[in-house]
C-alpha cells in the first residue's frame, strides 16, 4: 500500500508542476529561513560552552550604588582573588585578568605586530582549558617573562619555525620568552586574545597595582567552584566580602555575587543589580522569527494544497466508491505531504550550504554545520517531519472527508473549508505586518542614534596610540609640531584612551555642599591642553585646558554638564572640589554632554583633569581642507619618521562609533531579510487562496460576463475580499506589533517616539503587496472566454 501510495504521490506532484513548484519553492524557502536562523541562535547560544569546567566557572561581579541606583560591573579588586581562595570554602581556584590592555607591540627580527593580550595568573591556563600545541599548561605562565602566543601569532612572528625557547620583543623594551603555542581561539569565545601574558608582568609593568585597596576595581576574577559546592551558599559568603574587609566602603554598597561565565555572553545587561537580559533577548526574537518563517510556509502548503481540491475531489469521489478508507485516503495525502517536505528539505539544504559563507561574512561571524553532530541531523529529520505532517494534515483531514456521491455529482467547496483557508492567510499576513513594522521601527531607532548630535565633531577626528618615543612629552610635542606642518592636523590632545571606550570611576570625590551620605560615582577621564576644541565639544562655562595656564597641569579641572547637575552647582566656574588625597582641584570650565561611550544611555557626570604622563591615545583633528587620504598618510610618514620601531595605526573616531550600533544594525539586517522572505512566503499563500476562489467562481464571473459586467466591475469583486482579510490582519497586528516595538525602545535612554508613521506604511505596504499578487491571478479569471467555463452547463 505504502509502494502504492508512494507512487500516486509521485504521480500527482508531476501531473501538478506550477503547484508543486510553488509549493516545494515556499516550504523550501521557509525551512531554509529557519535553519539559518537556528543554525545563528546555536552559534551565539555555544559561547563559552566549550571549556571542560565550563558549568563550575564564575566571574565575580559587584553591585555598586550609582546614582541612586545599583550599578553592575565586572571590574572588583585585585586582592579578591587570593583572599577568596584561602577563606570561601566553595572556591577551588581563582585567575586575576587584566582590563583594558589593548593592542601592544610585539616583535621579532623584522617583524613587528600589534596584538591583543591579557595578563593573567597561571591558574587561569587549569580553569580555562585551552588546546595547547606546544608547552605545559602548568608552566607557561610560572615566570614574569614568559608568554604564551596563539597559532596565527607564531606564523605571523616565526613562520614555520618551531617558537619554543624563542624571544618576542614586547613594546620595543623587555625580551619575553615563548613558553607555549594554542590552537587560534573560536569565534563564540567571549575573551578573545592573540598572546597571554603572567599577572607578575603586569605588575612589574604598574607597580602601584601591588599597593592598592580594597575600594579600587581594577580588574576582572574568574572563579572555579569546587565540585560539591553550594552555588547559592558561596553568593552568601561572598556578598560582604569587601566591606567586612575594608568596613568604610559599607555605606556605598560594594556587593559581590558569582555570575556564570557561560552567560556572560548573552545576559550582559543589569538593572538594579540583577540580570536583565542582553543578546538573549535578540536570540529569543531569532527564534520566535524562525518559527514564523516556518509555519508560514505551512500554511502557505496548507492553502495551496486545498485550492486544488476540485480537481482532487472526484480522484477521491472514486477511490472511495471502489472502497478505499477513509484513512487510506489521509495516508495517500500524509505520504505526498511529508515527499514534498523531503524535497524541500534538501533544497533547503543546498541553499543554506550555498548562502552560509555570505552570511558568515555579513555578520563577520564563522558557523560551520558539524556533520558529525547526531542532533543537527535529527534538526533536519524532525523538521521534514513536523513541516510534512503540520502541512499536510489539514489538507488530508479535509479532502478526505468528501462524500463519493456528492463529489461525482458535481463538487462545490464548503463555506466551513473557505473560512479556515480565510483565517490562515489572515495569520499569515498578521506574521508579517508586525515584521514589517518592527523593520521599520528598529531602522528608525538605528537612524535616530546614527544621525542624533553627539556632542562633539566626529567629523575629520582620529586617534593613535601614544608608544615608543610618543611617551616622551618633548618628543610628543615635536610630533604634533610635525603633523601640522605637514599639514596633516589642525590641532591635537592627549586622551586617557581610545574615545569611544568607557574609563574610570570613582566616590572619593567632594564637592561643596555635598552631603554627608551621598556616595555618588563619577567617572573622570586624563586629557590635554585643547582637548574641547581637537574633540569639537563645546565650552558652556569658562574655558578649555590651555598651556597658557601653568595651573592647569596641577589644580584644574573640566566638568561635563551631568557633572554640574550631580553636584547642583550654579556658578560651577571656580568651584573647588576635593579629590582624594590631591590638593583642591578649581573648574576652570564646563564642557557640553557628549555620547562617545554609548549612543543609547545617558552620559555619565564626568570630571576631565590635565594628565597628558598618564593618557594613552593622541586625538588628532584632521586637516579638513585636504583628502582624508592624503593626511592619513601624512601622519603615517611623520610617525615613521619620528618613531620608526611602531607601525602608525590611525583609527577614525566615526568607525568606533559606527561599532556601537553594530548589535542593531545586525537585528535590522536579519529582520529585513528574514521578514522579507516571510511576506514572500505569505504572498504565494495569497495566491492559493485566490487561485482556489477563481476555481470556484469561475462560472459566476462568465455568468457576470455574458450579463454584461465589465473588467473593472470584476476585478473589483474578486478583490474587495482579499483586501478585507489584508485590513483585519492589519488590525489584529498593528496592536501587537507596537506593544513589541514599545518593550524592545525600553532599553534605550535616547529612542524614537512611537509615532502612526510606521503602521500605515505597513497597512499601504501590506494592501499593495496583497493586491498585486491577487490580481495577478484575478485578471487572468477576469479575462478568460466566459464560453469555456460554461460550455457543460
Amino acid at each position: 500500500m505504502f509502494k502504492l501510495n508512494l507512487k500516486i504521490a509521485l504521480r500527482n506532484l508531476w501531473k501538478n508542476k506550477g503547484f508543486t513548484l510553488i509549493n516545494v519553492g515556499g516550504l523550501a524557502i521557509g525551512m531554509a529561513c529557519c535553519l539559518m536562523l537556528l543554525l545563528y541562535v546555536n552559534y551565539e547560544w555555544s559561547f563559552d560552552k566549550h571549556y571542560e569546567k565550563a558549568d563550575k566557572v564564575y566571574f565575580a561581579a559587584l553591585n555598586l550604588k550609582f546614582n541612586g541606583k545599583l550599578s553592575t560591573t565586572m571590574a572588583v579588586p585585585n586582592k579578591l582573588a587570593k583572599a577568596g581562595v584561602s577563606e570561601l570554602p566553595g572556591i577551588k581556584s581563582a585567575a586575576r585578568i587584566s582590563m583594558n590592555n589593548g593592542e601592544k607591540l610585539f616583535s621579532h627580527n623584522q617583524h613587528h605586530f600589534k596584538l591583543s593580550g591579557m595578563s593573567v595568573d597561571p591558574d587561569f591556563l587549569r580553569i580555562l582549558d585551552h588546546k595547547f600545541i606546544y608547552g605545559d599548561p602548568n608552566t607557561a605562565l610560572s615566570e614574569p617573562h614568559n608568554i604564551l602566543i596563539s597559532k596565527s601569532t607564531a606564523n605571523k612572528l616565526f613562520g614555520d619555525e618551531n617558537p619554543i625557547g624563542q624571544s618576542i620583543k614586547y613594546d620595543n623594551r623587555i625580551s619575553l620568552k615563548v613558553t607555549a603555542v594554542i590552537e587560534d581561539l573560536p569565534k563564540n569565545q567571549s575573551m578573545q586574545y592573540d598572546i597571554l601574558q603572567p599577572w607578575a608582568f603586569f605588575e612589574q609593568e604598574n607597580p602601584a597595582e601591588k599597593e592598592n585597596s580594597w575600594g579600587a576595581i581594577t580588574c576582572l576574577t574568574l572563579f572555579q567552584l569546587k565540585d560539591n559546592a553550594d552555588l547559592a551558599a558561596t553568593n552568601t559568603a561572598i556578598k560582604n566580602f569587601i566591606v567586612n574587609k575594608e568596613p568604610d566602603l559599607k555605606e556605598m554598597t560594594y556587593q559581590l555575587f558569582l555570575f556564570p561565565l557561560t552567560k556572560f555572553h548573552l545576559y550582559d545587561n543589569f538593572q538594579n543589580g540583577k540580570s536583565a537580559g542582553g543578546k538573549i533577548d535578540q536570540l529569543r526574537l531569532f527564534v520566535f522569527l524562525a518559527i514564523c518563517v516556518l509555519l508560514i510556509a505551512c500554511i502557505n502548503y496548507m492553502n495551496l494544497s486545498t485550492a486544488k481540491s476540485e480537481k482532487r475531489a472526484r480522484e477521491v469521489g472514486v477511490r472511495k466508491a471502489l472502497g478505499s478508507t477513509r484513512n487510506t485516503i489521509m495516508g495517500q495525502f500524509m505520504i505526498e505531504s511529508l515527499l514534498l517536505s523531503f524535497i524541500a528539505m534538501a533544497i533547503a539544504f543546498i541553499t543554506l550550504e550555498i548562502s552560509l559563507p555570505y552570511f558568515n561574512n555579513l555578520l563577520n561571524i564563522s558557523i560551520k554545520i558539524d556533520y558529525s553532530s547526531y542532533p543537527f541531523w535529527l534538526l533536519l529529520l524532525s523538521m521534514v517531519l513536523i513541516t510534512g505532517l503540520l502541512a499536510g494534515s489539514y489538507p488530508a483531514f479535509y479532502l478526505s472527508s468528501f462524500i463519493p456521491v456528492k463529489v461525482l455529482k458535481g463538487f462545490k467547496g464548503s463555506t466551513g473549508s473557505l473560512s479556515i483557508r480565510k483565517t490562515l492567510v489572515v495569520l499569515q499576513f498578521s506574521l508579517s505586518i508586525c515584521m514589517i513594522i518592527s523593520a521599520i521601527v528598529i531602522y528608525k531607532q538605528i537612524q535616530y542614534m546614527r544621525d542624533k548630535p553627539l556632542g562633539f565633531d566626529v567629523a575629520a577626528l582620529a586617534q593613535i596610540d601614544l608608544e615608543g618615543v610618543l611617551k616622551n612629552p618633548g618628543k610628543l610635542e615635536v610630533f604634533k609640531n610635525e603633523l601640522k606642518r605637514a599639514g596633516a592636523i589642525e590641532s591635537a590632545t592627549e586622551y586617557a584612551s581610545s574615545f569611544t571606550n568607557s574609563g574610570n570611576i570613582t566616590s572619593d570625590i567632594s564637592w561643596p555642599d555635598k552631603p554627608k551620605n551621598d556616595v555618588s560615582i563619577v567617572s573622570y577621564r586624563s586629557t590635554g591642553f585643547n582637548f574641547a576644541n581637537t574633540a569639537g565639544i563645546k565650552i558652556v562655562a569658562g574655558r578649555d585646558f590651555s598651556s597658557k595656564f601653568p595651573a592647569d597641569t596641577t589644580t584644574s579641572l573640566l566638568l561635563n554638564q551631568e557633572a554640574v547637575k550631580l553636584m547642583k552647582l550654579k556658578n560651577p566656574v571656580g568651584a573647588v572640589i576635593t579629590w582624594g588625597d590631591n590638593p583642591p582641584l578649581t573648574v576652570v570650565g564646563v564642557v557640553q554632554d557628549f555620547f562617545n561611550e554609548s549612543l543609547g544611555a545617558r552620559v555619565s557626570p564626568t570630571v576631565y583633569y590635565y594628565n597628558a604622563n598618564k593618557s594613552e591615545t593622541l586625538l588628532l583633528r584632521l586637516n579638513t581642507r585636504q583628502s582624508l587620504t592624503a593626511s592619513l598618510e601624512a601622519i603615517k610618514q611623520v610617525s615613521q619618521r619620528l618613531n620608526p620601531a611602531y607601525p602608525a595605526e590611525i583609527r577614525l573616531v566615526s568607525d568606533g562609533m559606527a561599532e556601537k550600533i553594530k548589535s542593531e544594525k545586525l537585528l535590522s539586517v536579519l529582520s529585513n531579510i528574514f521578514g522579507g522572505f516571510a511576506i514572500f512566503i505569505s504572498c504565494l499563500g495569497l495566491l492559493g487562496l485566490a487561485l482556489y476562489m477563481a476555481e470556484q467562481r469561475s462560472k459566476e464571473i462568465s455568468i457576470r460576463k455574458v450579463l454584461g459586467a465589465n473588467l473593472s466591475d470584476i476585478l473589483i469583486l474578486l478583490n474587495k475580499d482579499f483586501m478585507k482579510l489584508v485590513v483585519i490582519a492589519n488590525l489584529i497586528a498593528i496592536p501587537v506589533a507596537y506593544i513589541l516595538v514599545a518593550k524592545w525602545l525600553e532599553k534605550y535612554d535616547y529612542k524614537i517616539s512611537i509615532n502612526p508613521w510606521p503602521f500605515l506604511l505597513a497597512l499601504l505596504t501590506s494592501i499593495l503587496i496583497a493586491l498585486i499578487t491577487v490580481s495577478l491571478q484575478t485578471f487572468k479569471v477576469a479575462k478568460a472566454n466566459a464560453v469555456d467555463a460554461l460550455k457543460y452547463e
